[in-house]
């Protein structure tokens, strides 16, 4: 318990509405100036979506999954997830070891929550900036820009988060042409099916599957992994 609260509750700051709006604004142009800032991304995330955070805390407490996530309160950090490279190849824990280590990523790097205003809100949005790295993993999406842009998509689909939404916007806008075509072609309506099609994945214990094959939780969890890039001059399918 005391690891979440310390990096939780020792940094959270209770904003009146004029403060959220002003951070809420300025997150949002920083983050388009820099895609690159996780900080300010979060930020906005925080202060832009307590209603999304309020009904993902309220299916959290519905769903039996979810209530056992809500009362042990995991972190996804490196001393709670570092088995996961020790597990056999076919299993969910082995390739979440791998898509992070074959990008040099730690599971330590998540800013913290700083502008919710109960410590139960807070913990639902770390869990959320938590498991993104396991929806990479499931969906088996890139960490380019097209691929963290279709993420936000099912994010937004899942949570229904403004940020998510205004990644995409973001996103979209500094694609190349050729990159605008393939995504609005091809990755944007799979990741809307994906997206609807999956169980509700803020109510999922990742932790307590990652020994499990990794194709029987994408079947498990309905998942639809993402397409290949289609071939020059091929015609597009999206999964059905």
């Amino acid at each position: 318990m005391l690891n979440w609260v310390v990096m939780i509750r020792g940094s959270r700051f209770r904003l009146k509405g004029w403060q959220q709006a002003a951070v809420a604004v300025g997150s949002a142009v920083g983050a388009l100036l820099d895609p690159r800032r996780a900080d300010l991304i979060a930020a906005l995330g925080e202060t832009t979506g307590k209603p999304a955070f309020d009904r993902v805390l309220e299916r959290m407490k519905k769903s039996p999954e979810g209530r056992e996530i809500l009362l042990e309160r995991p972190r996804v950090i490196s001393t709670n997830v570092g088995h996961a490279w020790d597990l056999p190849d076919n299993t969910f824990g082995a390739a979440y070891a791998r898509f992070m280590g074959s990008r040099n990523f730690s599971p330590d790097d998540r800013p913290p929550v700083r502008f919710m205003e109960t410590e139960e809100l807070a913990y639902v949005a770390m869990r959320a900036r938590e498991v993104h790295d396991f929806w990479h993993t499931l969906f088996d999406l890139p960490t380019n820009l097209i691929g963290e842009t279709a993420l936000k998509v099912i994010e937004f689909e899942q949570m229904l988060l403004p940020m998510c939404l205004m990644s995409v916007l973001g996103g979209t806008a500094r694609f190349s042409d050729k990159q605008r075509s393939l995504f609005y072609q091809h990755y944007f309506p799979w990741a809307l099916k994906a997206g609807a099609r999956s169980t509700d994945l803020m109510c999922v214990y990742y932790e307590k599957h990652f020994h499990e094959d990794l194709e029987d939780v994408r079947r498990k969890w309905g998942i639809i992994p993402a397409p290949l890039p289609p071939r020059p001059n091929a015609t597009i399918a999206v999964p059905l």
